[in-house]
């Protein structure tokens, strides 16, 4: 059984990280907007924050993650009225051709290369064929701003104290050109992009 990374943090994932990440969540809506039935599908939904934030925006979400830890805890919210299921990004649960939209909200740079390609590969095949794939992760630069330098230093903290291996596949995300080289490799094309954090973040809408 593959161990649970998250299990000893999950319960304190939402009081120090979905903070930091709440203004991102709002920028996505504007990337994309909803229509009446259309489904997405979250990859690495973690403890469901932004599966209720989809919802309350009117998208029939749903929601997949490998850690028993932050899935009880997404369960466990009884706001999160949306599918959840525990399963791998490397072989989604879900047929082809099935989601409008599919997303990565900072869940890239915590795997390790070869993963992050098949994970992309899984995104394009349960996808609709007229279906986006949004994607918000960190960007090897450049660097806009002194707030940007100093965000920067605030997430090689957070990096390094979510673990060795876990700052090894960010060191290794960034070396690679992160979401750049991801969608050159797939041969997908960007439709709407926006730069954020000074630089550090992305958010990528593909198609």
């Amino acid at each position: 059984m593959k161990k649970d990374a998250y299990k000893k943090i999950a319960g304190r994932y939402d009081i120090f990280v979905e903070p930091l990440v709440k203004s991102l969540r709002a920028a996505t809506v504007k990337m994309i907007p909803s229509r009446k039935g259309m489904r997405v599908l979250d990859v690495g939904c973690g403890t469901g924050t932004y599966l209720k934030f989809l919802k309350s925006n009117g998208y029939m979400a749903f929601g997949i993650d490998s850690s028993f830890a932050m899935m009880n805890i997404a369960k466990a919210k009884p706001e999160n009225n949306v599918r959840l299921l525990l399963g791998d990004a490397l072989n989604l649960p879900c047929s082809d051709s099935t989601f409008d939209l599919v997303t990565f909200f900072m869940v890239l740079h915590e795997m390790p290369e070869t993963e992050r390609i098949t994970v992309f590969s899984e995104a394009k095949r349960v996808m609709k064929e007229n279906g986006r794939i949004l994607v918000v992760d960190y960007l090897p630069g450049p660097i806009q701003s002194v707030k940007g330098y100093l965000l920067k230093l605030v997430i090689t903290f957070y990096e390094i104290a979510a673990g060795l291996e876990h700052f090894k596949n960010y060191q290794n995300f960034l070396f690679c050109r992160g979401l750049y080289s991801l969608i050159e490799k797939n041969r997908l094309s960007v439709e709407k992009k926006k730069i954020s954090t000074g630089g550090n973040i992305g958010l990528f809408l593909i198609r």
